[in-house]
């Protein structure tokens, strides 16, 4: 376990979830946390339970200028963690651009407005610590997922572009691959959820993944491995089994 005492991160879409329960776990282990999301309400209930150092700044990860205003009032810090998702179960024959732009616009461009607000300061300081959360579903293509699955297979590639760009400096990049998470999000979908995860559970995951070296954690490990040998099965293969 890494020394975190004293350490002060930024965590963006912290105020439901897992993003709520890996602030609890992280201001356990002796982070100052600064939770985000756009709930004031929310996040000043939050920073009231956490045993931490904590405090809130309210943002909207679907507006740049909202982004950029609260990563100068976050100011310094150790890391980031961006946790900021939203979906809807959708199918293309139920196509809704409405949704499908928001999923785009939060999880996949927020991602982008995110790293933008600090990778220049950490690139200057050689020192940082950016960690992006994907999706089991981002690996390869899954029906009814049209718009949630590819905006997390964008933030998947972005973390490994990253990680290749940063390889050899002061700033680690770390992509986290959850499967299904018991949260407000999964209550909208209408079918058997294997393996799925209680917050509290997956936020240990999360923040165990934290606490090694290594680029990428995709859990829970055994279905996280269903998801990975899928990439090499052939397209006549996977579409039959999976579509």
């Amino acid at each position: 376990m890494k020394d975190w005492n004293g350490k002060r991160y930024w965590l963006v879409g912290a105020s439901e979830g897992l993003g709520r329960s890996v602030a609890e776990v992280m201001s356990r282990a002796g982070v100052e946390v600064i939770v985000s999301a756009r709930s004031e309400d929310r996040l000043k209930e939050l920073v009231a339970d956490l045993p931490g150092k904590a405090s809130y700044v309210t943002v909207d990860v679907s507006d740049r200028e909202s982004v950029e205003a609260a990563a100068k009032e976050v100011g310094e810090i150790d890391g980031v963690v961006f946790l900021a998702g939203i979906y809807w179960p959708m199918k293309v024959h139920e196509w809704d651009i409405q949704k499908a732009e928001t999923m785009a616009d939060v999880n996949f461009t927020g991602a982008f407005r995110v790293v933008g607000s600090v990778i220049g300061d950490m690139l200057e300081k050689d020192k940082g610590h950016i960690v992006l959360t994907g999706s089991l579903s981002g690996f390869r293509g899954l029906p009814g997922t049209v718009g949630y699955g590819a905006s997390k297979a964008g933030v998947m590639y972005l973390a490994e572009s990253m990680h290749a760009d940063l390889r050899g400096t002061g700033v680690k990049v770390q992509v986290v691959n959850p499967g299904f998470i018991k949260t407000r999000l999964t209550e909208k979908n209408d079918f058997t959820m294997p393996f799925i995860m209680e917050p509290e559970e997956a936020a240990k995951e999360f923040f165990e993944h934290m606490n090694d070296d290594s680029f990428k954690k995709s859990f829970p490990m055994l279905f996280s491995w269903f998801f990975r040998v899928s990439q090499f099965l052939p397209d006549w293969l996977y579409y039959r089994i999976f579509a």
